[in-house]
């Protein structure tokens, strides 16, 4: 990699001569001159971009660095995500998103059409992606990648902020606890890269191959390992321990769920932090993990009981074990053979009392039973 020192003069002279924004005239430099490495500031030309982020607790405005910022809220480990194009995607993902936390049908719409219509409208600058290391980002990151990829966007005008840790703060849990002196400080970092098509074509197999009808594709995406896209293949595995396993039918996070309510946890809000104290990455919110608390109480065979009883769950809610409950956490019985599934995830229906596709704890991989279709 070349370092020009006057990258900034020429980028300057191209926007005189064509008209051209900074970041524009910029971009088009170095798709000219591959391997440059400009000495120019983030304040130069990120202002210009259109930045893209998880959420507005992470405050991308207040660096000073963008002007325009787009916010990707969905989340997409939960409900379906089959491959379709945008258009119906956007529909399938709002009718989920409205009948899952009771939002306004008419507010997600537009939140997702402007979004949507932000990206298309930008095809011709620079893009700056603004995110985290766990699952909830990494598909977002997907999702980005591939339709910029779509809108036939090169790698080289796209630049990823990701981060899974920061110094001084113990158990990192997202941007938004980063001060915006301390964001602005991440573009000169290793934090921050600009893609490479290698990144562009691996972010696009993996958005791929998570809205596939079945799962033979996740194993090879959590193998994959690229240092623009380090998280990518971290966030995939996790994704995986998510099918039922063979021991017990349960996820993991529905795991984790039952040991610690096992383990003494009296209420749901307990039971959600002592569960994902044992995750890595927090990637779950706790309105998602009382849904799955929701679920383990109802069929047939319940695994929990809940106080009060047919009600949602909050964080105060009363939780124990049954003794079903107690049988599947020490692998004695299966939970998708006592009270079947209807869960999606990604473009992989996982429907009845009999479903195909497990996880596999001895081999860690997702196996595909005999006899199962």
């Amino acid at each position: 990699m070349t370092k020009q020192a006057g990258f900034k003069r020429r980028v300057r002279a191209r926007m005189a001569k064509t008209g051209e924004s900074y970041a524009t005239a910029r971009s088009r430099l170095l798709a000219e001159h591959p391997g440059t490495t400009p000495d120019d500031s983030p304040l130069d030309w990120m202002p210009d971009a259109l930045h893209i982020s998880n959420g507005d607790s992470t405050n991308v405005p207040g660096t000073g660095l963008a002007r325009r910022v787009v916010y990707w809220r969905d989340i997409l480990h939960e409900g379906p995500v089959p491959e379709v194009a945008p258009a119906e995607l956007r529909r399938i993902r709002v009718d989920y998103l409205t009948a899952y936390e009771s939002a306004e049908r008419a507010e997600v719409t537009r939140q997702f059409t402007e979004r949507d219509e932000a990206l298309e409208a930008n095809r011709g600058g620079e893009y700056v992606l603004w995110f985290e290391a766990d699952l909830y980002d990494q598909l977002q990151i997907a999702e980005i990648l591939a339709r910029l990829a779509d809108l036939g966007v090169p790698a080289e005008r796209i630049t990823l902020i990701c981060i899974g840790e920061h110094a001084g703060i113990a158990r990192f849990g997202g941007l938004g606890e980063l001060t915006a002196e301390q964001l602005r400080e991440l573009p000169h970092t290793n934090a921050c890269a600009r893609l490479t098509p290698a990144a562009l074509e691996l972010a696009t197999r993996a958005w791929a191959v998570f809205r596939a009808p079945t799962p033979e594709g996740l194993g090879a995406i959590a193998a994959a390992r690229l240092g623009e896209l380090r998280f990518l293949g971290e966030a995939f595995d996790r994704l995986s321990r998510e099918y039922p396993a063979t021991r017990d039918g349960l996820s993991l996070t529905e795991r984790r769920v039952l040991a610690a309510v096992a383990d003494g946890a009296p209420d749901a809000g307990t039971a959600f932090v002592r569960a994902g104290a044992r995750e890595t990455r927090p990637y779950m919110g706790d309105s998602t993990c009382f849904g799955r608390m929701e679920r383990m109480a109802e069929g047939p065979h319940p695994l929990l009981r809940l106080n009060p009883p047919g009600r949602p769950v909050e964080g105060t809610t009363g939780v124990r074990l049954t003794d079903t409950g107690a049988r599947v956490l020490a692998g004695k019985a299966d939970q998708i053979a006592l009270n079947g599934i209807d869960r999606w995830i990604g473009g992989v229906h996982l429907q009845g009392h009999h479903v195909p596709w497990r996880w596999d704890d001895g081999t860690e991989t997702i196996v595909h039973l005999p006899g199962k279709t």
